[in-house]
């Protein structure tokens, strides 16, 4: 399981979280090289007005990066996501939800205990 933007670390960092059963096992910090993250990298892009974020020209192989980096986890927790990096997070292959809860510990808690609300009203 993976969990993004934890308050103990930065927005350039995924958190991954290794949960077996109903035990917190193990954390992980793996970088998330976007440009949303870094700024930089000579990458740009742009929002075409009525376009949903993340669905411009060159997007799809941002997302696959992204994907990438966080091969072998099931699931992604985040704050919010355009449209595009949730088609292809679920593409390949991770549960994506999205939520209001701000303290990873809180998310993760309520994930295990199957009250983590995907409020998909968080997708720009």
């Amino acid at each position: 399981m993976m969990a993004e933007r934890s308050p103990s670390i930065s927005a350039g960092y995924y958190l991954v979280v290794t949960i077996q059963g109903d035990e917190i096992v193990s954390y992980e910090t793996r970088p998330r090289r976007t440009p949303h993250s870094t700024g930089q990298g000579g990458q740009t892009h742009t929002h075409q007005p009525g376009q949903p974020h993340g669905m411009s020209p060159g997007a799809a192989a941002r997302h696959a990066g992204m994907a990438a980096q966080i091969q072998g986890c099931d699931i992604l927790i985040a704050g919010g996501m355009g449209t595009g990096a949730v088609q292809a997070m679920e593409a390949a292959g991770l549960r994506v939800i999205l939520t209001d809860i701000r303290d990873i510990n809180f998310a993760l808690t309520a994930l295990m205990n199957g009250s983590l609300a995907d409020r998909r009203e968080r997708m720009d």
